[in-house]
């Protein structure tokens, strides 16, 4: 925060912004549940900007939260270009999991035989922009799921079994494009996009927290109802 603004009072717009920041941050398991309620209470009671700025000083949050805060959230561009930490998957009468923040390989083969695989894209990062995935299941099934955002193609055959395609379609500026491959021989593959669980978990947050404000509300109703009751001498 800016020194030469020590006691600038916040809107309630700047609180809410606050609180906004706060959820993310309890989506994304940077705070937990406590630090979370914690900080929240101090964000709507807070009202100077030397008191909101420090609920969110360790948050990577937008320009703009908190008056003297610059950092930005990064796009797809930080997410592409990493060193790939897989680039198979490989499921023989069992089965494989890639998800969570893993760097996706630019030619990445799974195989699902008598077994079944999963590739998680959603918080993935990648290795480039174009990235092939080869699926293969025999007797078997691989799904993928892929981000929101992204640019996804899908070719594969699927031969006595079944190649979804679902989740294919055109992405946003900048996002990585995955074409999705195979064969599918007395199997399936399946494609589809879906929600980060961050914004899963915001959401159910979101609910929390509304529900928390509702009660909240009802508790300093009821504490204005009391404390008029004792102007009034009781009655």
């Amino acid at each position: 925060m800016s020194d030469d603004l020590p006691e600038m009072r916040a809107s309630d717009a700047e609180r809410e912004r606050v609180a906004d920041a706060l959820r993310d941050g309890v989506a994304e398991g940077r705070l937990t549940m406590e630090e979370f309620e914690e900080r929240l209470d101090a964000a709507y009671r807070a009202r100077t900007h030397r008191e909101l700025e420090p609920l969110v000083r360790d948050l990577p949050v937008p320009t703009g939260t908190v008056p003297g805060r610059a950092v930005e959230r990064s796009g797809w561009s930080a997410r592409i270009g990493h060193q790939p930490t897989s680039k198979t998957g490989i499921a023989v009468m069992g089965g494989f999991l890639r998800g969570g923040n893993w760097a996706v390989a630019r030619r990445f083969t799974a195989l699902a035989l008598c077994g079944g695989g999963q590739l998680d894209l959603r918080e993935a990062r990648f290795e480039d922009r174009d990235v092939v995935i080869r699926c293969f299941a025999v007797m078997g099934g691989v799904e993928v799921v892929v981000p929101m955002g992204a640019e996804v193609y899908v070719n594969g055959v699927g031969i006595l079994g079944g190649f979804d395609d679902k989740g294919a379609g055109e992405g946003t500026p900048g996002a990585p494009r995955i074409t999705i491959t195979g064969l599918a021989l007395w199997g399936g593959v399946s494609v589809e996009r879906k929600e980060p669980k961050a914004e899963l978990r915001r959401r159910r947050e979101e609910r929390r927290m509304e529900r928390y404000r509702r009660r909240e509300e009802r508790r300093l109703r009821h504490r204005e109802r009391h404390g008029r009751r004792e102007l009034d001498g009781g009655k």
